[in-house]
């Protein structure tokens, strides 16, 4: 591995993944700001939760399988999902009359441009890959199946991952969409 392929693995590792969460949280800060559970609601609080999917699938199987011509697919397919998904999250907040305001776009733009980084490192790191997809996966054996890592990540970095991703990101959001099924509950009892 040249030093710059060690750089860039480096820089998605410890500098793309773990920061992820910080525009995440200062999102989530936005939101019960603007007091979501009193505008868009479960609706919107359910995007948010479709779109850590949209994310979190292709990153749990690039954390644990080679990067091939599927993975480089489920990750492209997965980016577009998430790109479609958040412009709906924005029209939803903005129909229910949810402010949106400058910053939270700010927050917005770094939540869907990390995944296009990420997958353009992902790209250069594997390029042989990329040309092996642009030509169906013909010349690449195993192409179309998961293959486990040859080299996995070492269980302790996986479970600072799974920590910092489990208290930035799943527990506020969680917290949001508690939040707003109560407020919704409450709004239906007489």
């Amino acid at each position: 591995m040249t030093g710059v392929e060690e750089a860039t693995r480096r820089y998605l590792m410890y500098g793309v993944l773990p920061l992820w969460c910080v525009p995440g949280l200062a999102d989530w800060a936005m939101h019960r700001r603007s007091r979501i559970q009193e505008t868009s609601g479960t609706r919107e609080s359910l995007i948010h939760a479709l779109m850590m999917t949209e994310v979190g699938i292709p990153i749990a199987l690039t954390l644990r399988y080679e990067v091939n011509p599927l993975l480089l697919t489920v990750q492209s397919a997965a980016t577009a999902a998430h790109e479609a998904t958040a412009l709906w999250d924005v029209r939803t907040a903005v129909r229910s009359h949810r402010e949106v305001k400058p910053i939270e776009q700010h927050i917005h733009s770094f939540l869907e441009s990390l995944p296009f980084a990420a997958m353009a490192a992902l790209w250069c790191l594997h390029h042989d890959q990329v040309r092996s997809l642009l030509r169906g996966g013909r010349g690449a054996a195993d192409a179309w199946r998961l293959i486990p890592r040859r080299r996995p990540f070492a269980p302790r970095y996986l479970a600072a991952i799974a920590a910092v991703v489990g208290g930035g990101v799943l527990l506020p959001y969680g917290e949001e969409l508690r939040r707003c099924h109560r407020a919704a509950q409450a709004a239906r009892t007489p």
